[in-house]
């Protein structure tokens, strides 16, 4: 862009209204990714209960080994920017082009609406459950659907504490009707800061800027421990006068990623209004059918396979021996995953 040196500008920069991070500090940071760019989370399957036998041999019931399952967390986003300002540009518009300043602006208005966006798409994506609602919320319903979704959690026995809810703000305009809704005035203005506008359900309610917000999403419930939520690298960096440039290079990176975690995916729910698909079918011989059109994922192993690191892709379970627990679900463009159905094998 053309500087002209007759322009007089004014003492300040203009900045975009932005919110800070809906999503940041809100979930428990229990894994390390230092040295790795994939985690593997693995989960240990119990064993169900049987009656004690007082006589005989193996009187705790058959003995066998202890399986474990594996999730792989992989941080997908590895983001930059590059800008330079020039010594000159800056001295001919007043210092109003500052590094910092600008540095500040590039965090605020690109990387944590990016951030936010990815990690809301996931968790409503990636949900332990998620569930259609054809009908638009209204003032008379809503409480009763985020109801629902907080009931969900209570049967998964997710902890009370530690849940957040986030909303769009037509969802929480009607919200606000209710009786039932506590605001968060009392904690002062500081308060609002990260999208926290009041408590429902015990749960903090958090309201998203629309930019950030998954299309098709009404409202987003999770649990602290329930989802990774990783950032790696946070480098942001200004030279003063490199090679080539007189003025400053301002340079930044973003490596982050996030998963919702199998062995507690029960602590995130989503409700959606567009078409989630049904679970499939599975036969007694491992044959696997469902919505047309749909790719069906399964496990013989006992993992979800909407998480395991072993999951395959097919009609037909490539094992087929008695007893053999066959766990899958559906997926296809345009539409939200079906549950899962298990089905031991005959």
């Amino acid at each position: 862009m053309a500087v002209y040196l007759h322009d007089k500008f004014a003492p300040k920069i203009e900045k975009a209204f932005r919110e800070r991070s809906v999503v940041k500090g809100r979930f428990s940071n229990r894994y390390s990714f230092d040295g790795v760019r994939t985690l593997k989370v693995m989960s240990l399957e119990t064993a169900p209960l049987v009656d004690y036998a007082r006589n005989g041999a193996n009187r705790y019931g058959e003995p066998s080994e202890v399986q474990d399952t594996y999730q792989t967390i992989v941080l997908e986003k590895d983001r930059a920017f590059s800008k330079t300002i020039d010594k000159g540009n800056h001295a001919d518009q007043g210092g109003l082009k500052a590094a910092g300043t600008f540095m500040a602006l590039q965090v605020q208005e690109r990387y944590i609406p990016e951030y936010d966006a990815y990690m809301l798409q996931k968790l409503a994506s990636k949900a332990g459950t998620i569930v259609a609602n054809s009908s638009a919320l209204t003032k008379s319903t809503v409480l009763t659907q985020i109801g629902a979704g907080m009931a969900a959690l209570d049967d998964a026995e997710v902890p009370a504490d530690g849940r957040t809810i986030w909303v769009k703000a037509s969802v929480l305009n009607l919200i606000r009707l209710s009786d039932e809704f506590t605001k968060i005035e009392e904690l002062g203005l500081k308060g609002v800061k990260d999208g926290r506008v009041g408590e429902l359900f015990g749960a903090e309610v958090v309201k998203v800027p629309a930019g950030r917000w998954p299309a098709g999403v009404n409202f987003i419930i999770a649990h602290k421990d329930a989802a990774v939520c990783a950032e790696k690298i946070h480098d942001t960096k200004i030279h003063e006068d490199p090679p080539g440039i007189n003025g400053n290079l301002i340079e930044g990176r973003f490596y982050y990623g996030g998963e919702v975690l199998a062995a507690k995916c029960g602590g995130v729910y989503a409700e959606v209004t567009g078409t989630v698909l049904a679970a499939p079918s599975i036969s007694a011989a491992g044959a696997i059918t469902g919505a047309s059109g749909a790719t069906f994922w399964y496990t013989t192993d006992g993992s979800d396979p909407r998480y395991s690191g072993t999951r395959k892709t097919g009609t037909q379970s490539d094992v087929t021996a008695a007893g053999t627990v066959v766990k899958a679900y559906a997926e296809k463009t345009g539409s939200w995953d079906s549950p899962v159905t298990t089905v031991t094998l005959a």
